[in-house]
C-alpha cells in the first residue's frame, strides 16, 4: 500500500508538472502550424525554459513558461515566444518566432477578440519586427509605422515585443538561453 501511495503521487506531481508548460489547445494547434510553416518541418518539440521567479520579476515581460526551444532531434531550429498583449477592450494572444541568433523570423497575431483593429494580424504589418533583435528598441510610430483604426493595438503589440526583446537581452545575459 505505502508504494503504491508513492507511485500515485510521484505520477499525480508529474502530471502536474508537464501542465504547468501546456498552453491552451486552440493555441498550441496554431502556434505548431505556424512553427511548421516558419521551419518547414513536420517533426519538432516545444521545450519550455525554465526561469526562476526571482530572475522572471526582473524581466519588462514575464516570460516563465512562455518562451520554448524548438528542437528537431538534437538540432536547435530557434525559438517561440507566446505572448498578450492588450486592445481597447480585449487581450489578443501572439506569437514570436526567433532564429537560433535569437534574431525575430516571424511575428503572428493568434487570437484577435476585438471588434476593431484587427488589421494588426496582417502579414504586412507583422513584417516590421523580422529582422529585429535585442540591439534593437522598438519605438511605435518612429521604428513600427502604425495603423488608422489600430492604435491601441498596434502599440501594444509594438510595446510587448520591444519588452520581449529586453527580456532576452537579460535572459541571454543570465546565460538562461
Amino acid at each position: 500500500m505505502k508504494y503504491f501511495k508513492v507511485f500515485y503521487f510521484t505520477i499525480l506531481f508529474f502530471a502536474i508538472i508537464s501542465q504547468a508548460f501546456d498552453l491552451p489547445k486552440n493555441i498550441q494547434k496554431k502556434v505548431d502550424k505556424e512553427i511548421r510553416s516558419a521551419y518547414e518541418i513536420d517533426q519538432f518539440l516545444l521545450e519550455p525554459i525554465s526561469i526562476s521567479e526571482e530572475l522572471n520579476l526582473k524581466l519588462p515581460t514575464k516570460i516563465n513558461q512562455t518562451l520554448f526551444k524548438i528542437l528537431n532531434g538534437d538540432n536547435l531550429l530557434g525559438y517561440a515566444f507566446v505572448g498578450k498583449a492588450f486592445g481597447k477592450a480585449d487581450d489578443f494572444e501572439f506569437l514570436v518566432l526567433f532564429d537560433e541568433n535569437l534574431v525575430i523570423s516571424k511575428a503572428k497575431v493568434l487570437i484577435y477578440r476585438e471588434d476593431y483593429g484587427g488589421e494588426i494580424g496582417s502579414k504586412r504589418w507583422l513584417q516590421q519586427f523580422i529582422g529585429k533583435s535585442k540591439e534593437d528598441n522598438l519605438v511605435y510610430e518612429q521604428d513600427i509605422i502604425g495603423i488608422s483604426g489600430a492604435t491601441i493595438s498596434a502599440n501594444a503589440m509594438t510595446v510587448e515585443v520591444n519588452n520581449l526583446l529586453k527580456s532576452i537581452n537579460i535572459l541571454q545575459l543570465n546565460k538562461i538561453i
